[in-house]
């Protein structure tokens, strides 16, 4: 789940920090893959940057395709929507991968 908390954080405060209008965040969990959804209602699709050790901040996005097993940006009539599908690490018995069940 920890890698979920780190794509949904950086997507949502991606919308907040560009976006002038709402957000909507959509988790849906599709078999073995969580898939997280933001809009927003800028139109501008978010470009990932070339690395550079020297920037600080702004690799975000390159974090979230590196973690992520698919990645997509669309525009939608208004604003654009962000989609991530992220594999679970959950065994159906509910341990963590490598874990044991509390």
């Amino acid at each position: 789940m920890d890698l979920t908390q780190l794509v949904v954080s950086e997507l949502v405060t991606n919308a907040h920090k560009y976006a002038p209008g709402p957000i909507l965040l959509d988790l849906r969990v599709l078999g073995d893959l969580v898939e997280v959804v933001v809009w927003d209602s800028d139109p501008v699709l978010p470009i990932a940057r070339a690395a550079d050790a020297g920037r600080v901040g702004q690799h975000g996005l390159k974090i979230v395709m590196a973690v992520a097993q698919g990645f997509e940006a669309q525009r939608e009539p208004v604003g654009k929507r962000i989609t991530a599908r992220i594999a679970l690490a959950d065994d159906p018995d509910g341990a963590i991968s490598g874990r044991q069940p509390l």
